[in-house]
Protein backbone atom coordinates (compact mmCIF):
# COMPACT_ATOMS: atom_id res chain seq x y z
CA UNK A 1 0.00 0.00 0.00
CA UNK A 2 1.24 3.42 -1.25
CA UNK A 3 1.97 5.88 1.90
CA UNK A 4 -0.43 9.33 1.06
CA UNK A 5 0.63 12.90 2.78
CA UNK A 6 -1.94 14.30 5.05
CA UNK A 7 -1.91 17.27 7.01
CA UNK A 8 -3.45 16.90 10.14
CA UNK A 9 -4.25 19.45 13.43
CA UNK A 10 -3.90 18.44 16.64
CA UNK A 11 -4.70 21.03 19.53
CA UNK A 12 -4.04 24.02 17.55
CA UNK A 13 -0.40 22.68 15.94
CA UNK A 14 -0.52 21.44 11.97
CA UNK A 15 1.33 18.41 11.58
CA UNK A 16 2.77 16.33 7.85
CA UNK A 17 2.53 12.50 7.89
CA UNK A 18 2.63 9.85 5.50
CA UNK A 19 -0.17 7.96 6.02
CA UNK A 20 -1.49 4.48 4.50
CA UNK A 21 -4.65 4.71 5.78
CA UNK A 22 -5.88 8.05 5.53
CA UNK A 23 -9.47 8.11 6.97
CA UNK A 24 -8.10 5.94 10.03
CA UNK A 25 -5.27 8.94 10.34
CA UNK A 26 -7.88 11.39 10.55
CA UNK A 27 -9.89 9.36 13.01
CA UNK A 28 -7.32 9.29 15.23
CA UNK A 29 -5.95 12.63 15.08
CA UNK A 30 -9.38 13.58 15.76
CA UNK A 31 -9.62 11.37 18.84
CA UNK A 32 -6.06 12.72 20.50
CA UNK A 33 -7.68 16.26 19.52
CA UNK A 34 -11.08 15.65 21.63
CA UNK A 35 -9.09 13.97 24.05
CA UNK A 36 -6.45 16.88 24.38
CA UNK A 37 -9.94 19.76 24.30
CA UNK A 38 -11.62 17.89 27.03
CA UNK A 39 -8.51 17.77 28.77
CA UNK A 40 -7.71 21.28 28.56
CA UNK A 41 -11.60 22.11 29.71
CA UNK A 42 -11.12 20.36 32.98
CA UNK A 43 -7.44 21.69 33.93
CA UNK A 44 -7.41 25.04 31.95
CA UNK A 45 -4.29 26.45 34.19
CA UNK A 46 -2.32 23.16 32.79
CA UNK A 47 0.27 23.80 30.32
CA UNK A 48 0.11 22.45 26.63
CA UNK A 49 2.56 20.16 27.14
CA UNK A 50 1.53 18.83 30.65
CA UNK A 51 -2.18 18.37 28.43
CA UNK A 52 -0.30 16.41 25.56
CA UNK A 53 1.23 13.78 28.04
CA UNK A 54 -1.51 13.19 30.14
CA UNK A 55 -3.55 12.38 27.04
CA UNK A 56 -0.55 10.32 25.67
CA UNK A 57 -0.84 8.18 29.75
CA UNK A 58 -4.73 8.11 29.32
CA UNK A 59 -4.52 6.55 25.81
CA UNK A 60 -1.47 4.34 27.00
CA UNK A 61 -3.77 3.24 30.24
CA UNK A 62 -6.58 2.15 27.55
CA UNK A 63 -4.15 0.24 24.66
CA UNK A 64 -3.01 -1.70 28.25
CA UNK A 65 -6.56 -2.51 29.21
CA UNK A 66 -7.40 -3.99 26.00
CA UNK A 67 -4.38 -5.52 25.16
CA UNK A 68 -4.97 -7.59 28.80
CA UNK A 69 -8.34 -7.85 27.85
CA UNK A 70 -7.41 -9.67 24.53
CA UNK A 71 -4.65 -11.62 26.38
CA UNK A 72 -7.43 -13.12 28.89
CA UNK A 73 -9.71 -13.96 25.93
CA UNK A 74 -6.93 -15.77 23.98
CA UNK A 75 -6.35 -17.69 26.68
CA UNK A 76 -9.42 -18.50 27.63
CA UNK A 77 -10.18 -19.57 23.72
CA UNK A 78 -7.12 -21.50 24.36
CA UNK A 79 -8.54 -23.85 27.30
CA UNK A 80 -11.62 -23.89 25.20
CA UNK A 81 -10.02 -25.65 22.36
CA UNK A 82 -7.92 -28.02 24.66
CA UNK A 83 -11.33 -29.27 26.41
CA UNK A 84 -12.86 -29.54 23.34
CA UNK A 85 -10.01 -31.76 21.52
CA UNK A 86 -9.51 -33.68 24.91
CA UNK A 87 -13.81 -34.26 24.65
CA UNK A 88 -13.21 -35.14 20.92
CA UNK A 89 -10.35 -37.43 21.74
CA UNK A 90 -12.74 -39.13 23.70
CA UNK A 91 -15.34 -40.06 21.90
CA UNK A 92 -13.40 -41.37 19.38
CA UNK A 93 -12.16 -43.72 21.70
CA UNK A 94 -15.27 -44.77 22.76
CA UNK A 95 -16.34 -45.07 19.51
CA UNK A 96 -13.64 -47.08 18.35
CA UNK A 97 -15.05 -50.64 18.20
CA UNK A 98 -11.83 -52.27 18.82
CA UNK A 99 -12.24 -50.92 22.68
Amino acid sequence: MSKKKLKINIFGKDYSLLVENEEMAKELADYVNDLMRDMKDEMPEQANETIAVLAALNIASDLFVEKNRCREYSIQATDRIKKLRLLISEKDISADPSN
